[in-house]
């Protein structure tokens, strides 16, 4: 299972951006407050978002639902990776319905997974 529940600010504009084959996704910079002080910084993209998902303003306090994704690729002749959050919501933290409905949803995939044991579990790779 991975879930991921974040709340934080926005740090730089939020950017829309189409992939090679077409994708359409609005990337953030979310930080977030760390519990022993100070932030961290944290890459969001969330792909197919609605439209106004690029409104979102600098400071904006938000509240991030997706999964971890580690993805690999091919820069400057050399192979790099990035860790990122592929967001499955990305709300207004003043949104309070919203974000309940949000993070409601988010937990209750959760607990499904864990009273069933449905979604399975990764294996390293070898």
């Amino acid at each position: 299972m991975n879930v991921c529940i974040i709340q934080g600010r926005i740090t730089r504009p939020p950017e829309h951006r189409v992939a090679g084959d077409g994708r359409s996704m609005v990337t953030y910079e979310v930080a977030a407050a760390r519990p022993e002080g100070g932030t961290e910084s944290v890459p969001v993209v969330w792909e197919a978002a609605p439209a106004v998902a690029v409104d979102l303003d600098v400071d904006a306090e938000v509240v991030v639902v997706g999964r971890v994704r580690r993805r690999w690729f091919r820069s400057g002749g050399a192979t790099q990776s990035r860790t990122e959050v592929v967001a499955t919501g990305v709300v207004p933290r003043r949104a309070a319905k919203r974000v309940a409905r949000l993070v409601r949803d988010a937990l209750a995939a959760a607990e499904q997974v864990l009273s069933t044991g449905s979604a399975g579990t990764a294996r390293p790779r070898e």
